[in-house]
């Protein structure tokens, strides 16, 4: 079962479960948080570089979008594991809230947590993070 992000109004993603495989930027533990994107400048032009960074990786898709929320899948080359991405555009606080999660197994070996600050950099380099 995939779970979706919520709408922009409610602001929530789904928890992180009690296991090393994700990081939120939610979270409320050390484990599992990650810091928000904050926003520079144009919050659609830094949701716009984010989908932009998403559609660029390979095998990374991204399922469902409304608008300020999107679902995107990535799967790992050798065994197809299936990662989960969620985001929540909050233009009002100047945030993307981001969670990436392992569906099965328990560690992901950081995998999850070196997604999210990939893409923290590609959106520097998009100058829309400050």
């Amino acid at each position: 079962m995939t779970t979706h992000a919520n709408t922009p109004a409610q602001k929530k993603l789904p928890p992180c479960l009690d296991t090393p495989n994700c990081v939120s930027s939610q979270a409320t533990d050390k484990q599992h948080y990650i810091a928000p994107f904050k926003i520079s400048g144009d919050p659609k032009r830094a949701w716009l570089a984010l989908r932009k960074a998403i559609m660029t990786h390979d095998r990374m898709i991204i399922t469902h979008e409304t608008n300020g929320t999107l679902h995107a899948e990535a799967t790992s080359l050798v065994l197809h594991f299936v990662d989960d991405i969620d985001a929540i555009l909050d233009a009002e606080a100047g945030l993307i809230h981001i969670r990436s999660a392992s569906r099965r197994g328990h560690s992901d070996f950081g995998v999850n947590r070196k997604r999210i600050e990939k893409f923290r950099v590609q959106l520097r380099k998009s100058h829309v993070l400050g």
